[in-house]
């Protein structure tokens, strides 16, 4: 069963130049490879943004301050505190890409590992991906809720995810209106997603979109020690627009 957070990060700075007119279509396997490559690339982009995140929490300054400090009284030499505190740095860092290497790894294990089977083999399940000159620039599927009893109750969001040159032109909006469109069209109530805490313009976006949180939890133990909780959101399927699954 695929794992639950949502990897999407859609900040933008500063203008773009337009890009060229895209469609969204149903996955097919020669996108394989540039679908992997777009995942890949997205999870990378969140060990800066979890970093500063450490960065801040009590624990880690207790942690900065408190092991130099430690070490300059008994040794009194500043060259021993500089090590350590470039080495905690470091190590810092490197921890911070854990949770996102450790959910890449699942998702390639898993539903990804073949993703016609996991999205494109059942009613109620369908992965899209929109394209431009060519190119596969966006991302996304669905399936129905593995928590969910009742079969057409909810259907949930997976691996949102935009190219970083295409972002701020409307290609995850569009992928998200035809994953509302498909949850009507297939009768569903619900669409439901997880997402990091973090990821705040992806939440936001969800929120523009009608999205509304409905709790929030650690996916894991690891989630819980860097202190990053996901959030889960849900939209009633028959509010949202009726929209084409093609945009220019």
């Amino acid at each position: 069963m695929p794992s639950s957070l949502t990897l999407l990060r859609l900040e933008t700075p500063g203008p773009r130049s337009p890009m060229a007119p895209y469609h969204i279509r149903k996955y097919q396997e020669r996108d394989r490879p540039r679908v992997l490559d777009l995942f890949s690339k997205g999870m990378e982009e969140h060990a800066p943004t979890t970093f500063c995140h450490v960065l801040k929490l009590p624990r880690t300054l207790a942690l900065l301050l408190g092991v130099p400090l430690a070490l300059f009284l008994a040794s009194g030499s500043w060259l021993l505190v500089f090590v350590a505190s470039l080495a905690l740095l470091t190590a810092l860092r490197f921890f911070s890409k854990y949770p996102w290497v450790q959910f890449k790894v699942l998702c390639l294990r898993s539903d990804l590992s073949d993703i016609t089977k996991s999205y494109l083999g059942e009613p109620g399940s369908c992965f899209w991906v929109a394209e431009a000159a060519g190119q596969v620039v966006g991302m996304v599927g669905v399936l129905p809720a593995a928590d969910c009893p009742l079969r057409r109750e909810q259907l949930q969001l997976f691996h949102l995810c935009v190219a970083s040159e295409c972002r701020g032109q409307g290609v995850a909006k569009a992928l998200l209106r035809t994953v509302l469109q498909f949850a009507r069209d297939q009768g569903y109530s619900q669409v439901v997603l997880h997402t990091t805490m973090l990821q705040r313009s992806a939440v936001a976006l969800y929120k523009r979109m009608g999205f509304q949180k409905t709790g929030q939890f650690f996916p894991s133990l690891n989630w819980r020690l860097f202190a990053i909780p996901s959030a889960g959101s849900a939209l009633v399927a028959s509010q949202a627009p009726r929209v084409s699954a093609t945009a220019r």
